[in-house]
Order: C-alpha cells, then sequence, then structure tokens
C-alpha cells in the first residue's frame, strides 16, 4: 500500500484536469461527490488548468476543487495533489516564484496544506540546489506534505534526488510521467528503474492516450475538444491492434475498454495508480470500473505485445 500524507492511494486517481475547461462547476462537484463515494481518495489538479481555454485565466481547476472541499468538509479525506511551473502567470521553478504559486494555490483550494505538491516540468534555467531549497522550505513550514516531479528525465529526476540527499533536504517522493498502451519506452527503459530503486510513488498521466483508450474516437465517430489529442493514436500503426484486444478483454470481463486500459496501467511495475479524468459521472463510472478487474497473466502479456 503507498500512502501520500497518511492517506492510501491506491487505486484510481481522479485527474481534475476538465474542471473549469469541459466540465462546469456543477458538473465537477457530480464527478468528485461520486469519485470520493466510491472510495476514491487522490485528487490531481494544477494551478495552470486550465488557462488555454478561452475566457478563462488559470488556476479555474484548482478553484473549483477548493468550492467543493469547503462546501462538502471532506479536506481530511482526500489527498490533493497540484502543481507549480508550467502557468504563464508562474513560469519556471525559481525559489520566488514558488514561494508565490503556491500561496496562490493555497488560496484557491481553500486549503492550509497541499500533500504532494509536483514540479509540473523541469526548468534548466534554474539550479535543481534552488529548486530543491525552495520546496524544502515549504515542507518544513507545513505548507506541503511531500513533494513529486512530472515530465522529468531519468537524468534530472536522478540528478535531483542526489541533490537531496546531500544536501539534506525534502526529496521528490512521487513522479508524474506519461505512461500508457501507446506511451510506453521512456518509463520502461528510464523511469521505473529510478522508481524501483529510490521506492517513489508513481501516477501516470494520460493513461487513456488522451482518450484513444477508451475506444470512442476511432473512426472520427465523436467530435469533441479531445478528439484531436486521440488521433495520433488513430494513426498510429499498433492502434487498430490495441483496440481489437482490449476490446475482446472488456467483452470477456463485461467492463468498459478504459477499464481495460487502466487496469493493464496499474499491473505494470513501479506504477501507484493511474491518473484520468471525467467529465461526467456516468465515465467516471467507466474508469471505476478498473478497481476490482484483475487481469490474467496472458491478458497482459497480450496486451504488451500488441502496444509494443
Amino acid at each position: 500500500m503507498t500512502t501520500i500524507a497518511g492517506t492510501d492511494v491506491s487505486g484510481l486517481c481522479l485527474g481534475g484536469n476538465v474542471f473549469g475547461w469541459t466540465a462546469d462547476e456543477k458538473e465537477s462537484f457530480a464527478v468528485l461527490d461520486a469519485f470520493v463515494e466510491a472510495g476514491g481518495t487522490m485528487i490531481d489538479t494544477a494551478d495552470s488548468y486550465l488557462w488555454r481555454k478561452p475566457g478563462n485565466s488559470g488556476g479555474e481547476s484548482e478553484t473549483i476543487i477548493g468550492h467543493w472541499l469547503a462546501d462538502r468538509g471532506l479536506r481530511d479525506q482526500v489527498v490533493i495533489a497540484t502543481k507549480v511551473g508550467s502557468w504563464p502567470a508562474h513560469p519556471g521553478l525559481s525559489a520566488p516564484n514558488i514561494g508565490e504559486a503556491v500561496e496562490g494555490s493555497l488560496r484557491r483550494l481553500r486549503t492550509d496544506r497541499i500533500d504532494l505538491y509536483y514540479a509540473h516540468k523541469d526548468d534548466p534555467d534554474t539550479a535543481q540546489e534552488e529548486t530543491l531549497d525552495a520546496f524544502d522550505m515549504l515542507v518544513r513550514a507545513g505548507k506541503v506534505h511531500e513533494i513529486g516531479a512530472s515530465n522529468f528525465t531519468p537524468e534530472r529526476l536522478r540528478s535531483a534526488l542526489e541533490i537531496s540527499e546531500r544536501d539534506g533536504l525534502a526529496a521528490y517522493t512521487a513522479i508524474q510521467p506519461q505512461y500508457n498502451l501507446m506511451e510506453r519506452d521512456a518509463f520502461e527503459a528510464g523511469l521505473e528503474p529510478l522508481v524501483t530503486a529510490h521506492g517513489l510513488a508513481c501516477f501516470p498521466y494520460y493513461g487513456l492516450a488522451k482518450g484513444f483508450l477508451t475506444g470512442k474516437y476511432r473512426g472520427g465517430a465523436v467530435e469533441s475538444v479531445r478528439a484531436a489529442g486521440a488521433q495520433e493514436y488513430l494513426d498510429d500503426p499498433r492502434g487498430p491492434g490495441v483496440l481489437a484486444v482490449l476490446d475482446e478483454i472488456a467483452a470477456g470481463h463485461h467492463v468498459p475498454v478504459a477499464a481495460v486500459a487502466l487496469a493493464w496501467l496499474a499491473a505494470q511495475s513501479g506504477v501507484t495508480a493511474p491518473i484520468a479524468s471525467a467529465r461526467t459521472v456516468a465515465q467516471l463510472q467507466e474508469l471505476l470500473a478498473m478497481r476490482t478487474l484483475v487481469l490474467t497473466s496472458d491478458e497482459l502479456r497480450l496486451l504488451a505485445h500488441v502496444s509494443a
């Protein structure tokens, strides 16, 4: 069992990137309510979600989650992960930026602490010592419980871990890489050995390959703002084979295709819990089916084979 801030975070981590984007506050509240009612414990967001939407400026997802936490009184029952470094309003991982950005996230989330605070992406223009010292100060102040690294190369993650150990600073305890059936090499070849060696938690994002692994976007069947992201995998020669095997396994277990893709991911070495988002409660239920789905060794090997 893996814990963050003393809470079990196995199973599924709910992605908050759709809150304030394709889901308004009422829809977001419904999804969050259903997630917690089903036993979910971890919610992932970022200060930058979702500044790219016309009319947004950033911080919308954190704001919605903060309103929900305050309205429902559930702060102590959930793990909140958020990020710093990729929002144009607070770019990079300098100490001043981290210090300012964390206060904004705490205010929007309406909480006194962040359970897991990620560097959203690497910042090669800032010394890692400066970044880690800033994170360490937040941990010592109680504003952050644990820190994580998102979108880091193995080399930069290894370097950061070595600096934290050398200087006695808070160290990254979790990573958030892109990892799914269609995107395997970067994690399996470089990051997984580090995860295992250092006992890091791992919460992969894009677990459904931008929606492709739900099977809903094949043949251009669905028009949505997310369909374009799935198109690259529709054009991948492996795509049809992966979907065909997912269809077969899903039919055999009487579960949605998305649940099979997430169950495969959850079964991989080093993975703590995949991250997936849902715009509606119906979509969430399809994802939650992965929590009780146990794939056979043959099914796991077949999926690995067709996605290689």
